[in-house]
């Protein structure tokens, strides 16, 4: 009597877990047992049957079947060879570097202990958020907008209906740019639990049985994300607050939130519930996004208060207390009372779980794997990339940081530049930066020149009747080569990427200045800004070149 176990992939259902069953146990001498939950066969054979047989009978109902060690996860056979790559993660940079992975030959085994797979971008972050931040600016422009002979119309909002459309949305995503990836390629496995290292090639994968799996890799992928940093404020790990993963499928909008924290998240999420009809109070430790351009910061501020918000600087709770329907936070500003609390300061690496110092991986001081720009840690072997890292937090960071690791796990040679990385924030209006602000450049001894546009002079935002906002350029002074852009406008997303290119291949604010946009766009900003630097644009005409 054999023992066989073999990995299937691409199954979606319990029916696909009986389909490949029956297929086994058609085969003479063969006794098949099949878990769609752990994606796994395991056969008892009485005969001498080829390994070859079990595998074209799971392959004939359309799955991928790779032979397995019966006491680890490490892959055997024919059908693994080339290296063994585990990933612990599957969000974007684990996705990212599984499929290069797979196209440089190597075989993936993905290893997750969330109910769903896909990360924080699209089940918790950036997909669920910039769909309530849309809705929100709806009803806003719906009740604010400055066309006359349009009336204002305050809407009825309907959270639980937008929440439904957000959440379906997210359901198709996940699908589309995850499940799906799984179920298309044989040569990437997903293993169910939580890892931890046993030593530097060998992971321990707890199931939620509390069973345990053995990996062993030749190269390790860690793309273990983050989650939601929680200060040590007196009183506050005993309330009922949110972080911004309860406030996205908050089905209530509260009537007064108060949301402690003033950077990305933090503001995002305020102006949205803000425009939803909350009344708003934000507490900020220090300034609005203190890590911008200081005007940035002092005009956003300006826009919240418009709005309607209050805004309270270098102020944060002194406790915490909730009495069963009010969250009462004493401060310097005196007592705030609110049926909410969103806390958004920050994230924490997940990276306290894994035993890192068992393979003899680097951390920095707050649990952020230290990489380089190949995505390699202390460890020859074993890579990061993404949110668990020292580098940004951004989704598309963390997946341009795992396809270079794969490249570089399969014997490549691939950095990460992030010189021109731009940054947005989903405010209204928004806010873009890329390179370095005007202090950044200063800190390092660059002697700088710099302009500064307001939109009043930009008319597209003229024809918008929406003059909020300005463009701010950052040239090396000698050379004149842009190396920073700071843009405050309603389109500052869409806007940023001609600064990149313009950074990325070195240009000067003259050859900015004397390039095509086309009129009556926003980012034509960026050329007049640019123009700015030798004349004074209000004094040229319409479309000046």
């Amino acid at each position: 009597m054999r023992s066989i176990n073999i990995q299937i992939t691409g199954m979606s259902c319990d029916h696909c877990a009986k389909s490949a069953e029956d297929a086994l146990n058609a085969l003479p001498g063969v006794k098949a047992s099949v878990s769609y939950a752990d994606s796994l066969a395991e056969i008892e054979s009485t005969g001498q049957i080829e390994y070859s047989q079990l595998l074209k009978a799971v392959e004939s109902k359309g799955y991928g079947a790779q032979l397995i060690d019966k006491n680890s996860r490490t892959v055997t056979g024919d059908n693994g060879s080339g290296l063994q790559v585990a990933i612990i993660g599957t969000g974007s940079g684990a996705f990212a570097a599984a499929i290069k992975a797979v196209e440089e030959g190597a075989q993936v085994t993905l290893i997750e202990g969330a109910e769903v797979i896909g990360g924080t971008c699209v089940n918790v972050g950036c997909v669920p958020s910039k769909i309530m931040i849309r809705g929100a600016h709806i009803a806003h422009l719906q009740a604010h907008h400055a066309f006359e002979g349009i009336p204002l119309n305050p809407p009825q909002i309907d959270r639980s209906a937008l929440v439904r459309q957000q959440q379906a949305r997210v359901e198709e995503l996940r699908h589309a740019k995850y499940e799906s990836i799984l179920e298309s390629n044989p040569g990437i496995n997903l293993l169910r639990g939580w890892a931890r290292f046993q030593d530097q090639h060998t992971l321990i994968v707890t199931r939620a049985d509390g069973s345990e799996d053995t990996v062993t890799a030749d190269r390790i992928l860690l793309a273990t994300g983050a989650r939601p940093a929680i200060p040590d404020i007196t009183g506050l790990k005993d309330t009922p607050y949110w972080t911004s993963t309860e406030a996205l499928i908050a089905e209530q909008i509260p009537e007064h939130l108060v949301v402690i924290g003033a950077s990305v998240v933090a503001l995002e999420l305020a102006q949205a519930f803000l425009r939803l009809g909350s009344k708003v109070t934000v507490m900020a430790r220090s300034v609005f996004l203190s890590k911008e351009d200081p005007a940035i910061g002092e005009e956003l501020v300006k826009v919240f208060e418009e709005e309607g918000a209050r805004v309270l600087l270098h102020t944060l709770p002194d406790s915490v207390t909730h009495d069963g329907s009010q969250f009462i936070l004493p401060s310097k500003a005196g007592e705030i009372r609110c049926d909410q609390l969103l806390v958004a300061t920050g994230r924490q690496p997940n990276t306290d779980q894994l035993d890192l110092d068992k393979a003899g991986v680097e951390i920095g001081r707050n649990g952020a794997i230290v990489i380089d720009d190949h995505m390699r840690t202390s460890t020859r072997h074993i890579y990061a990339a993404g949110d668990c890292t020292n580098q940004p937090q951004y989704v598309y960071v963390a997946a341009a940081a795992g396809t270079r690791a794969a490249i570089n796990m399969m014997g490549g040679d691939a950095a990460l530049d992030l010189t021109a990385m731009p940054r947005v924030v989903f405010t209204g209006p928004a806010v873009a930066s890329v390179g370095l602000t005007e202090k950044q450049a200063k800190d390092q001894g660059i002697d700088t020149d710099t302009r500064t546009l307001d939109l009043e002079n930009v008319p597209r935002a003229l024809a918008n009747f929406d003059t909020r906002g300005f463009i701010k350029l950052v040239t090396e002074k000698d050379s004149g080569r842009l190396i920073g852009t700071q843009i405050l406008a309603p389109e500052a997303g869409e806007m940023i990427q001609t600064a990149v290119l313009a950074i990325s291949n070195g240009m000067t604010v003259d050859e900015l200045a004397g390039q095509l946009f086309p009129y009556l766009t926003m980012v034509e900003g960026l050329k007049l800004c640019a123009q700015t630097f030798n004349k004074d644009v209000k004094q040229l005409s319409c479309c000046a070149g």
